[in-house]
């Protein structure tokens, strides 16, 4: 009889285990899913990243086609939004490349109010890229990521 007696007491619990373990496990894969979404978006922020150190060296290389007047400062620009930037007049500067440049850079990191600046001298160009870095988790879309790189030609 005593044993009969504890049998009934004991109906529900596992039921009650079962339904605490779903939650929980319901819980851990809500997480889960979370961390995959922000581990996304992360690695979407740096592949733009790499891409706009790819674009600041293709400029290089643009540059280094025309050494001699690249290191004259031909090329030089400062800081600039506008893709269709044209030369003071009576300038001897030449902003095509730029603006072709600074376009495609644009295209390719899905900003189109990407900013760029040229600044090359005898010894260095200096070359900038500046965008918006949307994809960053936390990222401040008024804080915009800069890529500065200063090499020989």
């Amino acid at each position: 009889m005593n044993t009969m007696t504890f049998a009934s007491r004991q109906r529900g619990a596992s039921l009650l285990e079962v339904l605490i373990a779903v939650l929980v496990l319901a819980i851990g894969m809500l997480g889960m899913a979370a961390l995959q979404a922000v581990t996304i978006k992360n690695s979407n922020s740096a592949s733009a990243r790499s891409l706009g150190v790819i674009q600041v060296y293709s400029l290089f290389d643009t540059l280094r086609l025309n050494r001699a007047a690249a290191t004259n400062g031909v090329y030089n620009i400062g800081w600039t939004c506008n893709t269709t930037s044209t030369p003071p007049e009576g300038s001897d500067a030449d902003y095509s490349v730029f603006n072709g440049w600074l376009a495609q850079a644009g295209a390719e990191l899905g900003d189109s109010e990407a900013c760029g600046m040229i600044n090359c001298g005898p010894a260095a160009c200096t070359v900038g890229l500046r965008w918006k870095d949307e994809l960053a988790t936390g990222g401040d879309v008024e804080v915009p990521f800069n890529v500065v790189v200063e090499s020989r030609l």
